[in-house]
């Protein structure tokens, strides 16, 4: 049941978003791998970087999501030799609503974008219906 691009993570707000879209499997290696692309879109810097998702990686997503239900900071894919997103809810520079998001690439550009912005109400059980629509597009195979 696969489909076109599915944005696994879209945070946005304050004029600034954060997006990892994933556009399929990986056509010529592990079946069980998806591949996508991180979007970082402020006024100030655009950019992109391409990505692949393992199994794992939608696991830890979900324990992110849990991490972040709870008010905690929490990492994704930190020190797995892949780009990391990295979501802040409490800092002392923080005001309320407002969570910072970065992206690092350390492996390839060695480059950390951080993006402050106040995401909508509900954000995180609209991120757990994403998680959700990725596992129902593209379910693990059988290998």
């Amino acid at each position: 049941m696969e489909e076109g691009p599915i944005d696994l993570v879209r945070l946005v707000g304050s004029g600034n978003s954060v997006t990892v879209r994933v556009t399929g499997r990986d056509a010529v290696g592990d079946p069980q791998v998806l591949v996508g692309e991180f979007i970082v879109d402020t006024k100030f810097l655009k950019g992109t970087q391409r990505t692949w998702i393992f199994p794992q990686d939608l696991a830890a997503w979900q324990a992110v999501l849990d991490s972040l239900a709870r008010g905690e900071n929490a990492s994704w894919r930190k020190d797995k030799r892949a780009t990391e997103l990295h979501i802040e809810l409490a800092a002392p520079d923080l005001h309320p609503g407002q969570v910072r998001v970065s992206v690092a690439d350390r492996e390839g550009s060695r480059t950390t974008a951080r993006v402050l912005l106040e995401p909508a109400d509900g954000w995180i059980e609209d991120h757990r219906a994403r998680l959700d629509r990725v596992r129902q597009a593209w379910p693990q195979p059988l290998v």
